[in-house]
């Protein structure tokens, strides 16, 4: 299935091709974005979304706004310049979504053509990524908790759908799955736009995996009443010091996992962290509208205008972090993570 993919002439192109991620899990619709400023839309509004994945999509909008202007003047390559800058800031926990346009933009001396070849190397290595992150991750797991069949909790959408190819926290559970070791899944709900319920499920449930779904604030409960093995969940920015950036709901998890001696495990692009962040601390948090969280659909569940606290991330600090997985490491950012 395309999720981030490019479509060229022969497919009504230069354009960016969607999965539309707000559709799902009733509906499955593909965008065909044939300007920077859809493509940023799309963003925006989550029709993309997953730290991997958006620095896929920040890729091909380079490759798009070279395409579209060209990269033969000044005045064109300052165009495809401005559009990127637009395309870098759209959302700002995610750091691979600069990142990926910043490797586009390297390619810009080249042209068209070399920035979309450096687009698709993006897309390409992220898969790569994963598959050894996941594989990584599963060995991992059931090294901290053998002899058993797992049942891990998971936060978010951390699978092809949010991370390209292979998928990350999402990935490794469908690695245990796929190998025998893994019992049932907890996925969340997880605001913003209830995407565990949406698309979590969705993938477990097309990969034929024993899932449960769980209101987000039954996860500690669920943690402490010993219903989780381990909690696996991915990352949008990690901090020099191992502060983790996820989706909102993520640190009360850590918490109750801390609490109970269950590992907390974060896998990730290595791409994720970032040495220019020091601490959580320095994380900007992106907050989305009041709206998301007044309705479902069209069906307010509030009083009208009643103020909203909408944080779409929050950071869980080191100490609570068992292990950060990525594809070339285990990293246990504290000693205290050995109390798991």
């Amino acid at each position: 299935m395309r999720i981030v993919d490019w479509a060229d002439e022969a497919e009504g192109g230069p354009a960016v091709v969607l999965l539309d991620q707000r559709a799902l899990p009733h509906r499955t619709a593909h965008l065909h974005l044939t300007s920077v400023d859809e493509v940023i839309d799309a963003i925006r509004t989550l029709a993309v979304r997953g730290a991997p994945n958006l620095g896929v999509t920040g890729a091909y909008g380079v490759a798009l706004a070279a395409h579209r202007h060209g990269t033969a003047t000044p005045v064109a390559v300052a165009a495809v310049r401005a559009e990127a800058e637009a395309l870098a800031t759209a959302r700002p926990t995610a750091v691979p979504l600069s990142l990926g346009v910043r490797r586009a933009l390297a390619a810009l001396d080249g042209g068209p053509a070399a920035v979309l070849a450096e687009a698709r190397a993006v897309a390409a290595e992220g898969a790569a990524a994963n598959h050894a992150a996941a594989g990584r991750t599963a060995d991992l797991v059931r090294d901290l908790r053998p002899g058993r069949p797992l049942r891990a909790l998971t936060v978010c959408n951390t699978g092809p759908l949010a991370t390209g190819e292979g998928g990350t926290a999402l990935g490794a559970i469908l690695r245990l799955h796929a190998e025998g070791d893994l019992a049932e899944v907890l996925a969340c709900e997880t605001r913003p736009l209830l995407q565990g319920a949406r698309l979590t499920v969705w993938e477990l449930a097309n990969a034929g995996v024993p899932h449960r779904l769980c209101v987000d604030s039954a996860g500690p409960a669920a943690i402490a009443s010993g219903l989780v093995d381990v909690v696996l969940a991915g990352a949008d920015r990690i901090a020099a010091n191992g502060d983790v950036a996820n989706k909102i709901g993520t640190y009360m998890l850590a918490c109750a996992a801390a609490r109970s001696a269950v590992p907390f495990v974060i896998v990730a692009p290595e791409e994720t962290i970032d040495p220019g962040t020091p601490t959580g601390v320095d994380i900007v948090v992106e907050e989305r509208g009041d709206d998301e969280v007044r309705g479902i659909g069209d069906t307010l569940v509030t009083l009208p205008g009643t103020p909203v606290y909408n944080p779409a991330f929050d950071v869980t600090p080191a100490e609570l972090v068992t292990a950060i997985v990525t594809e070339n490491r285990v990293w246990s950012p504290t000693p205290a993570a050995s109390h798991v």
